[in-house]
């Protein structure tokens, strides 16, 4: 049996103090990622190597083709090609659970993956998201111990909501995405009945080279629909597959479930001095001080020919962007610019974009060259720029377009704080003015009999507390139900 010192630090893969297993290096509170943390960077290129073919997390999962059309105009907030009025742009859909194995039930409680793929006129544009607007840590460095937290049990192989309860009662900046899961929206009815967001705050840039933030929001135009929790317990035992089946099935009906794309957009300046930061993935933006605006629909028309080649194979990643695009400062997203593509160039090959699914439509000229798998290549052109036998390469420098101004120490630290920045206030609100009396009540159910039987002291006196924090009525009503149903039992 392996043991450890629990007064010994922390260390890197060679034996090092890590500095810390909660923050990534950053030019200041708010500044961007830095390469050369090599402790995030070993974290995630190590975290991606960790489980082969299947994906890590997003494992279980289908998708399907379609089209998006732009139905409004954008153009004064984004030159993007793709999203210019009355553009339609072939595209591909995965929706997925987060936790489970490529074979577990599609109905367990979990947030849904919600990516897609657009297959421009200037390059492949990526949008990776879920279907809450939130995410449950603002810090990539934790992401692989939040990942550990959600899968099993080194001994016994088992899931265990001992572990995922410790890891987000001692995570305070969780409690608003587990205030969703836990709520009616952790248990879609099907794909088709669900929202999609981008959660992480990107860049738009217009024609004039101005540029705004913006957070997408693909809204079904089926209806939002959730299930009861004996509804997807009954499902799991009857058919594990039931989302996926419903997918395709109703595309091979001809009932083509479509999704209506609105955003959020907020002027560039207001970034500075917005209440809560824009650019933490725990938070969203109120819609009275930043309304959702049209931009237009997609839906989905086409099933795959082969679930392999067109769904599994599908390598997206938040770094596949096109001009009139950018990202922001929102360190969840940096880190995922990094670790999506690394985690594609392991489980599926170095040249993993050379397989059609995932081939951009347009002519692509890439000085990558060999690895394994190669079939596209350049034949006997120059391998290296500059050249002078006429190959092209580009040699800009300069200031970017879509960049942002960034100054400070080198910090590990989480982001500067504003007006209303904390960690409990928006789950409050959810908890509190957006669900109703009954949805309260469910929340309570789910709760109460996820923590009964299973969570043990002291991660279970850290659960209530953390309920407590959200909202102290919710929390004192889960802390009495679980004592008198253990009592009980």
């Amino acid at each position: 049996m392996t043991t450890f010192d629990a007064t010994h630090p922390s260390t890197t893969e060679n034996g090092a103090p890590r500095e810390s297993d909660a923050s990534s290096l950053t030019v200041g509170p708010d500044g961007p990622i830095l390469l050369h943390d090599v402790a995030l960077v070993q974290k995630l290129a190590r975290f991606d190597r960790e489980r082969v073919p299947e994906r890590s997390p997003h494992a279980k999962g289908s998708g399907a083709f379609g089209e998006f059309e732009v139905l409004g105009d954008v153009s004064a907030y984004t030159k993007a090609d793709f999203l210019q009025k009355g553009k339609k742009t072939r595209m591909l859909a995965r929706f997925s659970t987060v936790a489970g194995e490529l074979g577990s039930p599609d109905t367990w409680r979990d947030v849904r993956g919600f990516a897609l793929r657009f297959y421009t006129e200037e390059g492949n544009f990526d949008m990776v998201g879920n279907n809450t607007p939130v995410f449950f840590i603002r810090d990539p460095m934790k992401f692989p111990d939040f990942i550990h937290s959600q899968k099993r049990l080194p001994a016994s192989g088992l899931r265990d909501n001992n572990m995922q309860w410790d890891f987000w009662s001692l995570s305070p900046e969780s409690a608003h995405q587990v205030a969703y899961l836990m709520g009616d929206r952790g248990l879609p009815r099907t794909w088709r009945n669900m929202n999609g967001y981008s959660s992480h705050t990107y860049m738009w840039v217009n024609g004039t080279g101005e540029k705004f933030w913006v957070k997408y929001h693909f809204l079904t135009d089926q209806g939002v629909e959730n299930m009861t929790n004996a509804e997807a317990a009954q499902m799991a035992g009857t058919d594990a597959d039931f989302h996926r089946r419903d997918l395709f099935d109703a595309i091979e009906r001809g009932e083509f479930p479509s999704w209506t794309l609105k955003v959020q957009i907020m002027p560039y300046a207001d970034a500075a001095t917005y209440k809560y930061n824009p650019f933490d993935l725990t938070k969203v933006w109120p819609h009275a001080d930043y309304p959702l605006l049209e931009v237009g629909r997609f839906t989905l028309n086409e099933n795959p020919k082969n679930h392999f080649a067109e769904i599994e194979q599908a390598a997206f990643s938040p770094s596949n962007l096109v001009p009139g695009t950018g990202f922001s400062p929102d360190k969840m997203l940096l880190g995922r610019v990094f670790s999506y593509p690394d985690s594609q160039r392991n489980r599926i090959g170095t040249n993993y974009n050379q397989l059609p699914v995932n081939q951009p439509k347009n002519a692509t000229n890439s000085y990558d060259k060999e690895g394994s798998m190669q079939f596209f290549h350049s034949g006997d052109a120059p391998v290296y720029s500059p050249n002078s036998y006429g190959r092209a390469y580009q040699d800009d420098d300069g200031i970017v377009e879509n960049g942002w101004e960034s100054d400070g120490q080198l910090v590990r630290s989480a982001y500067s704080l504003h007006e209303l920045d904390d960690d409990f206030g928006q789950a409050h609100t959810l908890v509190r003015d957006v669900y109703d009396d009954a949805a309260r009540e469910r929340l309570i159910e789910t709760v109460t009999g996820g923590l009964v039987g299973s969570v043990r002291e002291p991660v279970l006196s850290h659960v209530f507390r953390y309920w407590k924090n959200i909202d102290e009525e919710v929390g004192s009503a889960i802390e009495a139900r679980v004592k008198a149903q253990t009592t009980e039992g």
